[in-house]
This record gives C-alpha cells, sequence and structure tokens, in this order.
C-alpha cells in the first residue's frame, strides 16, 4: 500500500504555468525569424543588458579570459573533463559500423557518422552551468561533430570566464556570449553572423525548453530537458541528514524543481520533514530550494522493494538515487529513470559535474523512452546496400510482387527493370 506523507501541487497549476512559457516563446521567435541579427540584439540587450560589437569572442579575447582564471580553477575543469572524456570515447567505441551479406549477393550495412553541426547552450544565471560545457561540447566534439557553436549569457554584464573556459577546453569551435531563447534561436534559424547549425542541445530554463521544443524538426535536439527532478529511494540503513541534503542538493536547480522521497520506512519519512526545514535555516540557497521542496516536493512510504520499484518506474524520474541496503536491486529492476546513483557513496552531485557520465537526462518521464545525452546523440547510423545483378534479379521477383499487393505501379516498375535486366536466360 502507498502511502502520500506530502504531496506537490497539482498538474492544472503545472499546465498553467507552461501554457504561458509557451506564447512568449512563439513571439521571440517570430521577433527572430522576422529581425535575424537585429531582434537577437535587442532581445539580448532587453533580458541581460548585454549588446556588445560582436557576441562572438575571438581568441585573443579567449586567452585573456582563461588567464583571469585561478590555476585551481583550471586544473578542477580540465580533470572534470578527462573523467567526462573517457566515457564518451569508451561509448563512442561500443558503437561499430555493420556490414553482412544477408543473401548470396545482397549486401547490407550501416555507417555511424558525426552530424556536420551543433549548436550547445550553456545556462548561466544564478548558476554559471560550467559542467554543461563538457557535457555538450565536450561530447560532440568526442562523437566526431566538425563545427560545435557555444551559447552562454553573460552574468550581471560580464564574461562568465570559467565557463568560457570549459568551452575552449571542450574543443568549441566558436564560443557566443549570448544567452536565453535568442541564443538557442540565433543557432537553430541562424542569421548574419551566426550559421545555422543542424542540431541544438543543452539545458535551460523553461524558456529555453520550450525555444527547442518549438524548434525540433528544423533542427535535431537532443532531448526536451524540464526542471531538474531527484528521486530518493530509500529503507531503514539511511538516516534523514543525508536524505534532505540529497532532496534539497537538486530541489536548489529551480522552484519547480520536483524532489521525491520513496521509502519502506515510516519512521525515516515521517523524520525528513523536520530536518529538510532545520537545513534550510542555514542553506545558501533556501530561497529556491524551500519553494521547491513546498510546492513539488513529496514523500511516499512503500510496503516492500518491490513496490518502490513499481512507484519509481511510475514516476520515471530523471535522477534516482538508492540509498538502500541493497542498491543492485534496484538496477537489476529498474526500467524508467535518467540515471541511477547506487548507494550512499554517490550521489547525483558527482553526476552532475565530475564523475563522467552525462548530466543532461530525460525529465517529465521521458525516461520511459529515452536516455540522456550521450555520443550516440551525436551520430546518424545510416544504412545502405548493395547487389549483385544476379542477387538483383532474384530479390526484385519479390518486390515486384509486394509492391503490387500495395498498388505501388511505379515501385513495382524499379523491381521489374532489374529483373528484366539482370535475369539469366534459364
Amino acid at each position: 500500500m502507498i502511502e502520500e506523507l506530502k504531496s506537490g501541487i497539482t498538474e492544472e497549476a503545472r499546465d498553467a504555468a507552461d501554457q504561458q512559457v509557451r506564447k512568449t516563446v512563439e513571439d521571440i521567435l517570430s521577433d527572430i525569424k522576422a529581425g535575424g541579427d537585429a531582434a537577437v540584439r535587442d532581445l539580448s540587450n532587453k533580458f541581460d543588458k548585454w549588446s556588445p560589437d560582436s557576441f562572438r569572442l575571438g581568441a585573443a579575447q579567449i586567452e585573456e579570459v582563461i588567464a583571469s582564471l585561478p590555476k585551481q580553477t583550471i586544473d578542477d575543469i580540465k580533470f572534470a573533463q578527462t573523467q567526462i572524456r573517457n566515457f564518451a570515447q569508451a561509448q563512442r567505441d561500443s558503437m561499430h559500423d555493420v556490414e553482412v551479406e544477408t543473401l548470396p549477393g545482397i549486401v547490407l550495412g550501416h555507417k555511424n557518422l558525426p552530424v556536420a553541426s551543433v549548436g550547445c547552450y550553456v545556462p548561466g544565471g544564478r548558476y554559471p552551468m560550467v559542467a554543461s560545457a563538457h557535457m555538450s561540447v565536450l561530447t560532440a566534439k568526442v562523437a566526431g561533430v566538425p563545427r560545435v557553436v557555444a551559447c552562454t549569457p553573460p552574468i550581471n554584464g560580464e564574461i562568465p570566464a570559467a565557463t568560457v573556459a570549459a568551452m575552449h577546453f571542450a574543443g568549441a569551435d566558436e564560443i557566443n556570449i549570448l544567452g536565453g531563447v535568442q541564443a538557442v534561436a540565433a543557432m537553430a534559424l541562424g542569421t548574419d553572423t551566426i550559421a545555422a547549425v543542424d542540431m541544438i542541445v543543452g539545458p535551460g530554463n523553461a524558456y529555453v525548453a520550450e525555444a527547442k521544443r518549438q524548434l525540433f524538426g528544423l533542427v535535431g535536439i537532443d532531448l526536451l530537458a524540464g526542471p531538474t527532478e531527484t528521486l530518493i529511494i530509500a529503507d531503514e540503513t539511511t538516516d534523514a541528514e543525508m536524505v534532505a541534503t540529497d532532496l534539497l542538493g537538486q530541489a536548489e536547480h529551480g522552484p519547480n524543481s520536483p524532489a521525491i522521497l520513496i521509502s519502506t520506512s515510516l519512521e525515516l519519512a515521517k523524520a525528513v520533514p523536520a530536518e529538510i526545514e532545520r537545513q534550510l535555516e542555514t542553506l545558501e540557497t533556501a530561497d529556491v530550494a524551500g519553494v521547491a521542496w513546498k510546492d513539488y516536493g513529496r514523500i511516499l512510504v512503500v510496503d516492500s522493494h518491490e513496490e518502490a520499484v513499481t512507484v519509481a518506474d511510475e514516476i520515471a524520474s530523471e535522477h534516482v538515487q538508492i540509498l538502500t541496503k541493497d542498491p543492485q536491486y534496484y538496477l537489476d529492476n529498474m526500467q524508467n529513470y535518467g540515471a541511477l546513483f547506487l548507494g550512499k557513496e554517490t550521489n547525483v552531485a558527482y553526476g552532475d559535474k565530475v564523475i563522467g557520465t552525462n548530466h543532461t537526462l530525460p525529465t517529465k518521464k521521458a525516461a520511459r523512452y529515452t536516455g540522456g545525452l550521450w555520443v550516440g546523440k551525436f551520430i546518424k547510423t545510416v544504412t545502405y546496400q548493395r547487389c549483385t545483378e544476379e542477387a538483383s534479379a532474384m530479390i526484385g521477383e519479390y518486390c515486384s510482387r509486394l509492391c503490387a499487393i500495395e498498388n505501388f505501379a511505379g515501385h513495382k516498375a524499379q523491381a521489374d527493370l532489374r529483373v528484366a535486366r539482370y535475369k539469366k536466360a534459364s
């Protein structure tokens, strides 16, 4: 039996907020389609008070920005990028081209080709998401993408130095100090100063996510990433301090970030709210995390680990932390999640920043049908075929009859021509 000790806001309230975001983004995209660079500049000035001579940084500017950083910051960025690169390379190495002779004289195959150009959005604002440069730019480069454009907003009228350094070290070919919907739209639609890309990736706020949704089709996207979600599954072997710390550690992403606890222990579940309130008294980001917990926090008590798996798979959370005696049980049995963090020794922050897995992950139950960003997202698996004359004549007869069933006369003619030309007289 499932007992809900705390619930969040209604689905109707969420939908109302989404509708307002949708309309705002539609208007912005229309302005950029009509006005190009001028509209982008107006929007950047409106939202970020930022209108430099050029949004794109030159090589000398990049060097100057990097030189302003402490050596420890540079070393830490490079350490994180080494971890992400190593895992991304292992993933790329697992992808192989295929060629097989399926019948005598018929050869089928597929090749894994990188997308030609990608635009990577790296969020800024209150949280300059340095790590998103690793996750997007670096992963695209490991996949073999020839042209990677990176955009990040200014912060209080300043260039975010650490983010620029991360973009540069990751291999970005173009770095633009440009944020929000205007950045995503400029990369997708193209302007006089930013050539259009084939794909847009990276996280962002609700407006950036909505822009990607509306632009999908014109360009490819990684996934529709909504507000950060975290789910913790805990039993009696876990303490309330760790659960509360890990819930708030992700709730601080934004005021609409769901943070959910599923527990097999009623005692633990009852202890968590008080511990959260205690930690909010000193947490520097309590103004955000506290609102997220109040409006989107949930606590569910279940009877068994089997029931916990069922509920967790229904929630299909972006991040799932397993704080139980036997974390392996959840790896063996769960199906719907963006990333799984097994045991008390790891946590979502490791995955967000440094451990090596990608932090751009599915939200809003998209984990039911997709995983997160990885090198494979930047790869097109394309197929090809070739036939000998004898094989063409043989397969052509089958094709002709199958086309006739579907009334495709033109298709049938293609097959019949090959049969007529290549079938040997008996």
